[in-house]
C-alpha cells in the first residue's frame, strides 16, 4: 500500500511495490496521504514515486469488471485524483522508475514535472490497443499536458515511449539512470518548495480550468471494450 515519507521540505509518496493499480482501497490511501501533505504548513513539495518494476499500471480492471455497477463512482474517484494532483497548491514531481501505463501515465501527467528512468521501462497510453476509449476528462488532461502532436501519437497509436523517447517528445522533463530517478525528482522538488501557496493552487486551477471541469463532470462515460 502507499506510504508517505518526508525528506526536509519534500514529501515522498511511494505508491507501492506492485503494479499499483487504482483499487478503491489504494485510491483511498493515496488521498489520505495527500491530505497530510496539504495540511502541512510552510515550504513543501511532493514527489510521487514507486518501488519495483512499475510506477503504475492504471485502472484495476479486474475489480472494475467484477463491480460494473460501481463503474461511474469508480471513474469519478479516479478522475478526482487526477484533478486533485493537477491543482495541488505545491510543486509536484513524478519519479517514474518503472512502467507507467494508462491511468498511471495520466497520473504522471497531472504532476508538474516528470523524471523517468532512461534505460528501461515504458510510458504508454494503451487504450487504442485494449479498446477502452478515453473519457472526456482523460482526453482533456492528456491534451492539456502534452503537445498536440505527442497527444495525438500517444493516444491513437498506443506507442510505448522509453525514457529518451519520452524526453524527446516532451512527456518527461528528465531521463536519468535508474538509481538517480528518485533523487533527481527530490532535487527538482526541493528547489521549488518555496512556491507552495494557495496562489499556486489558484494558478494551476485557472491554467487547467477546462481539463479540471471535464475531470469533475457529473456524468463520466466509462466504456470497457467500447
Amino acid at each position: 500500500m502507499p506510504a508517505l515519507d518526508r525528506q526536509g521540505d519534500v514529501f515522498v509518496l511511494d505508491l507501492g511495490d506492485g503494479e499499483n493499480r487504482f483499487h478503491p482501497d489504494w485510491l483511498a490511501s493515496v488521498n489520505a496521504l495527500l491530505d497530510e501533505v496539504e495540511k502541512a504548513e510552510g515550504p513543501r513539495a511532493l514527489v510521487t514515486a514507486a518501488t519495483g518494476k512499475f510506477f503504475s499500471n492504471g485502472l484495476d480492471l479486474e475489480w472494475l469488471l467484477a463491480n460494473t455497477d460501481k463503474a461511474a463512482e469508480y471513474a469519478a474517484s479516479v478522475q478526482e485524483l487526477f484533478a486533485r494532483v493537477l491543482t495541488l497548491p505545491l510543486i509536484t514531481v513524478a519519479a517514474l522508475q518503472g512502467h507507467t501505463f494508462a491511468a498511471g501515465a495520466m497520473l504522471s501527467l497531472a504532476h508538474d514535472f516528470r523524471v523517468m528512468r532512461a534505460d528501461r521501462g515504458f510510458w504508454c497510453l494503451p487504450e487504442a490497443d485494449i479498446h477502452i476509449p478515453f473519457t472526456p476528462g482523460m482526453s482533456a488532461l492528456i491534451q492539456a499536458r502534452l503537445t498536440p502532436q505527442t497527444a495525438h501519437e500517444s493516444m491513437t497509436t498506443a506507442r510505448r515511449y522509453g525514457g529518451q523517447d519520452a524526453l524527446a517528445a516532451g512527456i518527461v522533463d528528465r531521463a536519468v539512470e535508474e538509481d538517480a530517478v528518485r533523487s533527481t525528482a527530490i532535487e527538482v522538488a526541493a528547489s521549488l518548495t518555496a512556491k507552495a501557496s494557495p496562489t499556486l493552487g489558484t494558478i494551476k486551477s485557472r491554467m487547467y480550468g477546462p481539463a479540471v471541469a471535464e475531470l469533475r463532470a457529473e456524468e463520466i462515460p466509462l466504456s470497457l471494450g467500447g
